[in-house]
């Protein structure tokens, strides 16, 4: 039912392109709204885990995709105080034929950006998009420039502000978390050990890999009490993340010492939405459920959603069908994913005795079952979404 039907995608990002290349090949008619004047991404590292990998191969971007960034060797948690492991997941031993990558957003979004041109899908820029209308028959859009137009279908990957969500669902209230995150890229030697390493310690921790290309990604969390916007544009001296981590071990520091002009954002949660779609429009990514990114499944996520959503609208024969079929196959994982990411929050910045007698067990099991270690997260990793 998708050959030649009028598709409106909003915005321009992970979600956006990754449904717009699906329903394209699919022989959709796609047509993505961006706001910006070019599709570019800020300095920013993410992780790509097999499910998403998946998604990505069977969208015939797997060469792009290797070519982006490295592929990890093993996760590490370390006591970031006295730099002394706690535990190591190895994943090309005991996950050998799972791809997990580490790339940065920029190339993610730079192959996903040829991806969906390659396969016919319109990008418009400088389209933003102020209200959407789905009282009527269509979806109504108001454009910054007073101009309205109506669509076929309409599609909101519109981000954690969507006005799509807003139409569906009302307003949402977020509520801050008391963390706040910084962002950084540090310089970094090429034939350094792929492996993401989590340095933790009471109220706060931060997580570093190397991207390929010369850089290294990091994230730093502290927990405080003053509000943060929720930005990933805002700015913060680098003195601000240098002071938080001072106690931390001399790789932390190394790194921090290399830190200019970090980006800060307020850490806010977000309900998953209720309404994921209403007549002729619908939403993914985080528009749909903005995650905290404590297991680096936001971008991946919205992947997942992305071929679900596709793969319901061309094999139902109704819209509504189909609509309701996508909604029902993935709101509750993510919801499942929301809240283990909010739990990896708190097992982070655990102190005392609870502390003391985490690490005991995670350094037990790494020794002597590191692969029942890594099984813990079969489910978020094995899913494949493309044999569904």
């Amino acid at each position: 039912m998708l050959i030649g039907k009028q598709i409106t995608v909003l915005g321009a990002g992970v979600a956006g392109l990754t449904v717009a290349r699906a329903l394209a090949l699919r022989g959709a008619d796609v047509t993505i709204f961006e706001q910006a004047e070019a599709i570019r991404e800020v300095g920013a590292g993410l992780q790509i885990s097999p499910n998403g990998a998946r998604v990505l191969h069977a969208l015939g971007l797997g060469d792009a995709f290797a070519a982006a960034g490295p592929r990890a060797e093993a996760v590490e948690l370390w006591d970031g105080e006295t730099e002394t492991r706690v535990a190591r997941l190895d994943l090309a031993r005991h996950k050998p034929n799972d791809e997990y990558r580490f790339l940065h957003r920029a190339r993610l979004i730079d192959f996903l950006a040829e991806g969906a041109r390659d396969a016919g899908v319109h990008i418009r820029l400088l389209q933003q998009v102020d209200a959407v209308d789905l009282s009527g028959p269509k979806p109504r859009l108001t454009t910054h420039q007073g101009a309205e137009l109506e669509t076929d279908f309409l599609i909101g990957a519109d981000g954690l502000h969507s006005k799509v969500r807003k139409a569906l669902n009302g307003d949402a209230t977020p509520f801050f978390t008391n963390q706040v995150a910084w962002r950084a890229l540090v310089p970094a030697r090429d034939d350094e050990p792929n492996i993401a390493q989590v340095f933790m310690a009471p109220g706060r921790h931060l997580v570093s890999y190397p991207l390929g290309h010369g850089l290294r990604n990091i994230v730093a969390i502290e927990e405080r009490r003053r509000w943060v916007e929720e930005s990933w544009t805002l700015h913060d001296d680098a003195l601000s993340v240098q002071a938080a981590f001072e106690h931390f071990g001399p790789t932390v520091q190394a790194w921090l010492d290399q830190v200019e002009n970090p980006w800060l954002w307020g850490l806010f949660r977000h309900p998953v939405a209720q309404h994921w779609f209403g007549r002729n429009a619908v939403i993914l990514g985080d528009a749909a459920h903005p995650t905290l990114p404590f297991l680096a499944q936001g971008a991946v996520m919205a992947i997942e959603d992305a071929w679900v959503l596709a793969q319901s609208l061309a094999t139902h024969d109704s819209t509504s069908t189909a609509l309701a079929a996508y909604q029902a196959a993935r709101r509750p994982r993510t919801c499942d994913i929301v809240e283990a990411a909010n739990q990896n929050a708190r097992n982070y910045h655990l102190s005392g005795v609870k502390r003391m007698v985490a690490h005991l067990g995670l350094r037990a099991i790494s020794h002597l079952a590191p692969a029942k270690l890594l099984g813990q997260f079969d489910w978020v990793y094995d899913h494949d979404v493309t044999k569904g």
